[in-house]
């Protein structure tokens, strides 16, 4: 398989990991992309989609068809303890901004990081957690540095953390972290 991008390795990942009744979370619903990919793999599973914006969570809520299986939450994704039961195959984070829209209102690195050790509490067994994070522009840099701190400091007994770069590409390409469950032997 050929990967040209996050995205691909994202999608990758889902058709190895979801399946049909599981339940999911898009941490950041945007224009609804991630949403819609994670409500194919889950079935007749659930996906929660969290967004401060209103105007993302519509947009989101329209990519979808206002599909019923998706729960769309108009608050931070550092808050999904609050919503989400324990027990999710995966969550998924696609840091920045919204596409098109205000570059001002965007992820920041401490609400990422408390969200992402929350995902970890509510994992499964065997699930994954998967960041893309932008370099450059606005706060990217500051966030990249500070979310990846993070993730390098995870418990390699308990988890792997496995970053895909592009070393080629110009202009900071995305990065794509993930983070696997270890199952004990």
């Amino acid at each position: 398989m050929i990967f040209r991008n996050p995205k691909d390795i994202l999608a990758f990942y889902i058709s190895r990991y979801l399946m049909d009744g599981d339940t999911a979370v898009d941490a950041t619903a945007g224009n609804g992309a991630d949403t819609a990919a994670l409500l194919r793999a889950v079935g007749n599973g659930k996906v929660y989609a969290f967004d401060i914006q209103q105007k993302a969570i519509e947009a989101a809520r329209r990519a979808v068809n206002n599909d019923c299986r998706a729960k769309f939450i108009l608050d931070s994704h550092a808050e999904m303890d609050k919503y989400v039961p324990a027990g999710i195959r995966c969550a998924v984070f696609n840091l920045g901004y919204l596409p098109g829209g205000d570059h001002s209102i965007a992820t920041k690195a401490g609400a990422v990081i408390e969200a992402i050790g929350k995902a970890c509490s509510l994992l499964g067994d065997s699930g994954f957690i998967a960041v893309t994070m932008y370099r450059g522009g606005d706060s990217g840099y500051e966030e990249f540095e500070a979310v990846s701190r993070y993730l390098s400091s995870l418990d390699h007994r308990k988890w792997n953390v496995l970053r895909f770069d592009y070393f080629n590409r110009p202009n900071d390409p995305p990065v794509l972290a993930v983070v696997e469950r270890k199952i004990a032997n």
